[in-house]
């Protein structure tokens, strides 16, 4: 199935280089970014193939995902709701939009470490952007978004959450994710490619993220130390799409954040990837 989808890519029959001398780092990033994005073909059927290929020969396949999602929010809406002292109806909701959407998050973070590593092989042996890969992780992580967004339809359906102009507003963040998980998986994936010992530090600076953001645990419980959420990424990407959903305001200073992490990330990693993308073959 490879090389049916390779063989369909026109950019196979030029194999000048992306990052090579004969233009400045800038500009062949770009022009990688670029190219990537055009060869949407290949890297959506890989990502894709990615998933199908985890459940393979499974009787439920990607389902799996929804099904294991809403039994871990159920039991821990049940759970957490008491300990909390606060209304089931309330709760869950919460709950479980935070734990979706941290699962596309950390979904992220995580696949970035071994973005360029995994892909090894079709990196040193055919010529395609290095965006490609990138593109792969972030397209397939959003597939399980779509599976595990079931759970939360029905659960807003199930609690008669009402869904009014303001919950468009849910797409924004989710563009936020998507297009800062871009910037992030290249940084990253090319520092693990020549550091492996980022891959493990990364994973555990996940995991401590995860309890310091309001995923499971509300905001309002700790109104003397709201500068921790201010100063908290995580918690701004996760409320642009929950606070919608939940019928609430999405406070201005969350967009502003997004937008300026959304530049600055850019900004630095375009030319940081111009500098070392030309040696990332040589350290996988």
């Amino acid at each position: 199935m490879t090389g049916i989808i390779f063989a369909k890519g026109s950019t196979l029959k030029d194999p000048s280089p992306y990052f090579d001398s004969s233009s400045t780092g800038i500009q062949a990033t770009l022009k990688d970014l670029l190219d990537g994005l055009s060869m949407y073909h290949l890297w959506g059927r890989l990502g894709w193939n990615d998933i199908l290929q985890r459940y393979r020969r499974s009787l439920l396949g990607p389902l799996w995902l929804t099904i294991s999602m809403a039994v871990l929010i159920g039991a821990l809406g049940l759970l957490y709701a008491k300990l909390f002292k606060v209304d089931v109806a309330e709760y869950i909701p919460f709950l479980a939009i935070g734990f979706v959407l941290w699962q596309l998050i950390s979904g992220i973070l995580l696949d970035a470490c071994n973005v360029f590593v995994h892909s090894e092989g079709i990196i040193k042996q055919i010529n395609l952007p290095l965006s490609l890969h990138v593109y792969r992780v972030l397209w397939r992580n959003f597939l399980t978004l779509l599976h595990n967004s079931v759970v939360i339809i029905f659960i807003m359906v199930y609690f008669n959450i009402g869904v009014n102009l303001n919950t468009l507003l849910a797409l924004l963040g989710t563009f936020f994710i998507i297009i800062n998980g871009g910037w992030f998986s290249f940084l990253i994936g090319i520092l693990c490619a020549r550091y492996r010992d980022l891959n493990p530090t990364i994973a555990s600076l996940v995991t401590l993220s995860f309890f310091l953001t309001p995923i499971i645990w509300n905001p309002s419980l700790i109104p003397d130390r709201a500068f921790i959420l201010l100063y908290n990424p995580f918690f701004h990407f996760v409320e642009s799409i929950r606070a919608p959903l939940l019928g609430n305001t999405v406070g201005v200073e969350t967009w502003w954040i997004l937008t300026s992490i959304t530049v600055l990330g850019w900004i630095l990693v375009i030319p940081a990837v111009s500098k070392m993308g030309r040696k990332l073959v040589y350290w996988l």
